[in-house]
């Protein structure tokens, strides 16, 4: 969806202040449990492999499920926002998505399982998407602080998330109560959303043809996107396995170190929001793979240290926190960013928390746990390669269609 010249045309006639503000609470709640929602599949998936009778490397299939249904979502049932109501659609997503990750715990069978997980994706996606499209629609040239918050929000759950994980096992002794307690948090959620008039969709300019230039660019901030995003749900996902099997953490204490990660992204986009409005969005991008790749090589180095993993976990979240929000910026400076843009660099971004999380399931167990840190350095020092592509690309004169 392009939102980059979207104006407040309608939405102070269509929507009334408290209106508008009681859809921006709604937004950022549903941000905040779709967080709870993604950090929810690392820290139990061991339990979710015995419940299910399956090794890592087979239960890891979960991870291409969720991302390949995150792609759909974003791509196509997202389309539904142009069509419908779309607090309707929101709510309709988010309730599916309540139901989904109720299921998750109490099924036995890993095809059905992975069928929940395809659905969880397509809701996620379309949550994904509507949230940031219908923040624009309602503020407009003003949506910058409230996009910010947004995604602050979303780190915001997915930091207690784990910790819901970590409690709840304490308190029950299994998992089945973490999933329950967020599919409910959910439900205050959807009425929330769907007591408020949905905001008037912005009429969408017809896409041009993209030039060869622009084309090159795109496919290159995909491979970007789908490196570095890749490594950090994959980090996010299996540091908690990881730090068990070495017996570097017990599962209440992996749980928290899971947390830990999020909350230092969560840390790292606040703290960077100053910064960013100062350093170059190429020297943001630089700076943060280098800072990843040092907290990742410090956890391998030191691979019998708890310290160097807690070390290692919070600094590799705090490098990868400004990773995505300065790729947009970056991309922004060279292309005009249109909805058919932002669709490509969401299947970079979804086949890569695709790829890297189930090619670390396929070596996990055979290999080592060491081999999700090097596949994870791997991505990263690929991306830098990426990066100095992106650099020193130059679209042609005759694409450009933003001069100066």
């Amino acid at each position: 969806m392009d939102t980059s010249n979207s104006t407040s045309t309608g939405d102070s006639t269509t929507l009334g202040k408290t209106n508008r503000i009681n859809s921006t609470i709604g937004y950022f709640a549903a941000f905040a449990a779709y967080g709870m929602v993604v950090a929810l599949l690392g820290p139990t998936l061991p339990d979710l492999a015995e419940h299910t009778r399956s090794s890592l490397s087979q239960i890891s299939i979960l991870f291409t499920a969720r991302s390949l249904g995150h792609i759909v979502g974003a791509l196509y049932v997202a389309r539904f926002y142009d069509r419908f109501p779309g607090h309707i659609v929101l709510g309709a997503s988010l309730l599916v998505m309540g139901l989904m990750v109720a299921l998750m715990p109490t099924v036995p069978l890993l095809w059905l399982l992975v069928v929940i997980l395809l659905v969880l994706g397509v809701t996620e996606g379309s949550v994904d998407v509507g949230g940031n499209t219908l923040l624009v629609w309602i503020h407009g040239r003003k949506v910058g602080p409230f996009m910010n918050a947004l995604h602050f929000l979303f780190g915001f759950g997915a930091f207690f998330g784990p910790i819901i994980v970590a409690q709840t096992v304490l308190l029950s002794g299994g998992i089945n109560l973490a999933y329950w307690v967020v599919a409910i948090i959910l439900v205050p959620v959807v009425i929330w959303v769907l007591r408020v008039p949905s905001p008037t969709p912005k009429q969408q300019d017809e896409d041009t043809k993209l030039l060869r230039g622009e084309i090159i660019l795109i496919v290159l901030v995909s491979l970007f996107f789908f490196l570095h995003v890749g490594a950090e749900l994959s980090f996010g996902d299996w540091i908690y396995t990881y730090s068990v099997s070495l017996g570097l953490a017990s599962v209440t204490t992996a749980a928290y170190l899971t947390s830990a990660f999020w909350g230092s992204i969560t840390l790292g986009r606040l703290i960077g929001i100053p910064f960013t409005a100062r350093i170059r969005p190429r020297t943001m991008l630089l700076s943060s793979l280098v800072g990843a790749m040092v907290s990742v090589g410090i956890i391998l180095i030191w691979s019998d240290s708890t310290i160097a993993l807690w070390v290692g976990t919070i600094g590799t979240g705090l490098s990868m926190a400004s990773l995505f929000p300065s790729t947009i910026t970056f991309a922004g400076r060279r292309l005009n960013i249109t909805g058919r843009i932002t669709g490509w660099f969401f299947i970079g971004v979804g086949a890569g928390s695709m790829v890297f999380p189930w090619m670390i399931g396929q070596v996990f167990e055979t290999v080592g746990p060491q081999s999700m840190m090097v596949i994870i350095i791997i991505g990263i020092m690929l991306a830098v390669a990426v990066l100095g592509a992106l650099i020193r690309f130059k679209v042609p004169e005759t694409d450009s269609r933003t001069a100066g």
